[in-house]
């Protein structure tokens, strides 16, 4: 069975959907079992993320970076140091703004995965949206690499966004690290041994 985790805080249900998608998309994997951590559980729910064989950490974007919730988590972290190497990792992100500034937030949690020892996995879609046949129906229509990304209307709550295709991309990604995951895990145990 590949485990993959996936914890994440929502300030107002937003980054929810797009954690429930990921989760979606991660479950759709033959063999992978996943564990969805609200972000308030996370510190009770540590060894979870320890056993697991992928984590993705997926935080709303405030204020051009990860949520105060989720930064305080990160850091305490720094007692399971060392147990998440080798172990990989992928983010996703939601604003209000199409840019919102969530690449800053996405190389946050992409360092902060490297301090762990964690190997990141892309995205892996190429842009949607950035040419004249494009759409907002498009996936990974606003562009990203690095991770899923999702905008929600700011005077809108969950029921109104993200939108569609950010869900997709976010399902996207939640196949992606499952898979990647799946076919990473006898090469680690092979290392592991």
């Amino acid at each position: 069975m590949t485990k993959v985790a996936i914890v994440y805080h929502s300030g107002y249900g937003h980054t929810q959907k797009q954690a429930e998608a990921v989760a979606e998309g991660a479950r759709a994997v033959a063999g992978a079992s996943v564990a969805l951590i609200p972000i308030a559980e996370a510190e009770a729910r540590l060894d979870e993320l320890n056993a697991a064989d992928a984590i993705v950490f997926g935080s709303p974007t405030y204020m051009g970076s990860v949520s105060g919730p989720f930064k305080t988590w990160m850091d305490g972290t720094s007692k399971v140091w060392g147990k998440w190497n080798g172990k990989l990792a992928v983010g996703f992100t939601n604003s209000a703004s199409q840019s919102g500034d969530k690449l800053n937030t996405l190389l946050q949690i992409s360092v902060f995965a490297a301090q762990h020892g964690m190997l990141w996995v892309s995205l892996g879609l190429m842009p949607g949206n950035n040419n004249s046949k494009g759409s907002v129906n498009d996936l990974n229509r606003l562009g990203s690499f690095l991770g899923a990304m999702a905008q929600s209307n700011a005077d809108q709550g969950p029921e109104h966004g993200p939108i569609a295709s950010d869900l997709e991309t976010a399902k996207h990604l939640g196949r992606r690290v499952a898979e990647t995951a799946k076919a990473y895990k006898p090469a680690r145990e092979l290392v592991d041994a």
